[in-house]
């Protein structure tokens, strides 16, 4: 049953219609798992779980960065693209001798920059989002290839170590490093979107810049920061990525900006902007991983399936996402 005041009531309880959608993520990765336990031997362990977060930690980080951006409405194309020229720009660098903390900064800097002067040329530009980031895109694609056409491995002992190390959770679970670092960027986006003024600007503009700017909050500074988190998530995404792969290559994360946008979809941010939680994106990201690790399990499948339920969940997310603006809408109007 629904109510006037955007609220949503199942047996006997009022629920924020605005936490449907998270709901809806929860409950289906949950199902999913338990589908998995009854179907596979071995499957309904903690370590699977693990192994999700070991496997995806670099797309959690990107993840984030694009959930700041879809929360204002806006939208980058160019992640992927940044990933993989962190990549090639940590192999590299590492070649020819450059210490580990100087790289990671570098990396750092150039993938803040580049999100930086994409969030500049779409506001003061007024140039749609999908151009602008699709035009870094190509660019930070390109600058992969100008460094090599070819993968470069990466033999740092100092690197190397960090990537093969894990950490014991007792039993026989454990996780990596680059989890850690991951649900460490998780909490600080969490903090900064619920927490300070910048996650309130950026809420407002997501649900009306006109309002917004009206209102006299700082616009510009605001879209333009959420550019440069992106870009500074690419980085480090790519920096994870590289400690998984422990090697540099222009064709590292082809498609990694669809899955980014995926998660964050089907976690229950509006692609209109203005409504999500970074909760849901970390929730999207464990059910992007677990259709990977169902599909592993069955053996039988082409990867190719974890495609085709992608997509059939991002229609059923987008339907939801519909449904649940028109009846917040008409809720409002009467």
């Amino acid at each position: 049953m629904t109510t006037l005041t955007g609220r949503l009531r199942i047996g006997g309880q009022t629920i924020p219609r605005k936490y449907v959608p998270v709901l809806v993520t929860a409950g289906l990765f949950v199902a999913m798992f338990a589908a998995g336990s009854v179907r596979y031997e071995a499957f309904g362990t903690g370590q699977v779980i693990l192994n999700v977060f070991v496997d995806n930690a670099f797309l959690l980080v990107v993840a984030v960065g694009m959930t700041f951006v879809i929360l204002t409405g806006g939208i980058d194309l160019s992640v992927g693209s940044v990933v993989a020229l962190s990549t090639m720009l940590a192999a590299v660098l590492l070649r020819d001798g450059w210490p580990v903390v100087a790289v990671i900064g570098l990396v750092l800097v150039v993938g803040a920059v580049l999100g930086l002067g994409m969030g500049a040329i779409v506001h003061y530009f007024e140039i749609q989002p999908f151009i602008v980031t699709l035009a870094g895109m190509f660019l930070a694609r390109g600058l992969c290839y100008t460094i090599a056409t070819d993968s470069i491995p990466i033999t740092d002992p100092s690197f190397t170590a960090f990537a093969q190390a894990t950490i014991p959770l007792g039993g026989e679970l454990w996780i990596t490093p680059s989890v850690v670092a991951g649900l460490v960027v998780v909490v600080v986006a969490a903090y900064v979107l619920h927490y300070t003024r910048l996650g309130r600007n950026v809420y407002a503009i997501g649900g009306s810049e006109q309002s917004a700017l009206l209102m006299g909050l700082p616009v510009a500074r605001t879209k333009i920061a959420v550019y440069t988190i992106s870009g500074f998530c690419s980085a480090l995404g790519g920096l994870l990525l590289s400690f998984y792969m422990l090697s540099g290559y222009g064709l590292h994360a082809v498609g990694m900006e669809l899955d980014a946008i995926a998660a964050v979809v089907i976690g229950g941010t509006l692609l209109t902007g203005g409504s999500g939680y970074l909760l849901g994106t970390v929730l999207g990201v464990l059910v992007l991983g677990l259709i990977q690790t169902i599909i592993s399990f069955e053996g039988t499948l082409s990867s190719w399936w974890t495609k085709i339920f992608i997509g059939a969940l991002l229609f059923v997310f987008i339907l939801l996402q519909r449904l649940i603006s028109a009846r917040r809408t008409g809720a409002r109007s009467t």
